[in-house]
């Protein structure tokens, strides 16, 4: 995969050099490239952005050095060898970036990201390049940040870690929270390590029964458990279908049942088990 970063600070981008991605860039796993976006202007002041037309508070990134810059950056891939561009724009008012959306730009053989700072940039640019190939306007969370960088490491690290070879064991994303199957919409339960008792707390005794069939539903139930706990909005939007005998089991002990209309909802607290 060849990754592409358009940006005013490309210091911000240097956590790529370490960890995972890093070892991935170094391995040839992960082609990444930073650009820095003021090599693509043509003043003195290395101007990248203007006041907004409409009027308003705050700057608005200009249009002229992101064209450039990108056709650059489009020119310089093809040359190299790459194919597939898609376009992805860090923005608050983007499409919520899931572990779905990961494995989705995990196959991608090319990401192009344009993180951006101020008000965001000139609309047309964005519009322009959807002329040319996907474009995915990401937002990693619900606040707004003082640019885009950071979403850029956060996504190239969710991303970069399902590839092949990226990971020591290729079957460790598996049981990750969200990850597509049977863990899409729950969170990973608790995990243990050596020593088996540590300041008077041991672990589970199911973990170490060597029983494999009840390791597996422990775990299954510890992550019905957190999730009930920590996001039961997404317990609500499951389909009941999808879950069998032993998870409708443990879904009524901690409170759910399903609704005639195929969703689960919490009972009404005076509700015992």
């Amino acid at each position: 995969m060849r990754l592409d970063v358009v940006t005013i600070f490309p210091e911000y981008l240097e956590p790529l050099n370490v960890s995972l991605v890093g070892k991935a860039r170094a391995r040839g796993r992960l082609d990444v490239q930073v650009h820095d976006l003021r090599e693509w202007t043509y003043d003195r002041h290395n101007t990248v952005d203007d006041t907004p037309y409409g009027g308003g508070p705050g700057m608005v990134m200009k249009t002229e050095p992101w064209g450039d810059a990108l056709d650059d950056v489009l020119a310089s891939g093809y040359e190299a060898g790459a194919h597939s561009p898609a376009l992805v724009v860090p923005t608050p008012s983007g499409r919520p970036f899931t572990q779905e959306l990961a494995v989705e730009l995990s196959g991608n053989p090319w990401l192009i990201f344009t993180p951006a700072r101020y008000e965001g940039i000139d609309r047309r640019v964005i519009d322009e390049y959807a002329t040319r190939m996907p474009v995915h306007e990401v937002s990693i969370g619900d606040y707004v940040l003082a640019g885009g960088e950071a979403a850029v490491l956060v996504i190239t690290e969710a991303v970069a870690r399902l590839l092949p070879g990226v990971l020591g064991n290729a079957e460790s994303h598996r049981d990750d929270s969200f990850a597509p199957g049977a863990m899409a919409n729950l969170l990973e339960g608790p995990v243990y390590t050596k020593p088996p008792e540590w300041r008077g707390r041991a672990i589970p005794d199911v973990l170490v029964s060597g029983h494999h069939g009840k390791i597996a539903r422990w775990r299954r139930d510890e992550a019905f458990r957190r999730t009930a706990l920590n996001r039961p909005d997404l317990i609500e939007r499951c389909d009941p279908a999808g879950f069998d005998k032993k998870d409708r089991e443990m879904l009524s002990i901690l409170g759910w049942a399903p609704e005639p209309g195929g969703r689960f909802w919490r009972r009404p607290p005076a509700v015992e088990q």
